[in-house]
């Protein structure tokens, strides 16, 4: 049985109500006008992207999963005052929140670094910015490695000894 025979076989009512009122009505004749979208400029994708890098690498879905404190305290065994502890030592696998924020900012900073570095290569730009943006680069990647570093013996302390 195909559609031409079920069409043919349909119950008489359910024919009459289903062509009379389309027959009577009209649709309306708006003017509707399509909606137009323009592209994001290069520097709103670039930012967007950047942003999203660093909510990744702080590890936000970390801490919206588990939601951990933002800093920790520990007490001192001598004095008994208690010190705010901003890295949660000795567990590779958790985090306070600003820890993760604080790596995540330098991670950006790094990637800054890189993008200035290659910004610095351009031909067509003034000797003095080349150099600008050469220096910037150079400081942003080495400040970076630096820190990042220093949290992975802040973290770990047995590690690179």
């Amino acid at each position: 049985m195909d559609a031409s025979d079920s069409a043919s076989s349909m119950d008489p009512i359910f024919h009459i109500l289903r062509i009379l009122p389309y027959s009577v009505l009209r649709p309306p004749r708006l003017r509707l006008k399509l909606p137009s979208f323009t592209l994001p400029s290069a520097m709103t994708v670039y930012a967007l992207i950047l942003l999203t890098y660093f909510l990744v690498v702080s590890g936000i879905v970390y801490d919206v999963i588990v939601e951990p404190p933002g800093i920790g305290s520990t007490q001192d065994r001598f004095t008994g005052t208690v010190k705010p502890v901003v890295f949660l030592p000795g567990r590779v696998n958790g985090q306070y929140i600003i820890e993760g924020l604080s790596s995540g900012f330098m991670f950006v900073l790094g990637g800054i670094g890189i993008v200035l570095l290659d910004l610095a290569l351009d031909r067509n730009r003034a000797k003095s910015v080349k150099v600008s943006f050469a220096s910037a680069g150079i400081a942003s990647v080495v400040i970076a490695y630096v820190m990042s570093m220093l949290f992975i013996r802040i973290k770990i302390p047995a590690y690179l000894r």
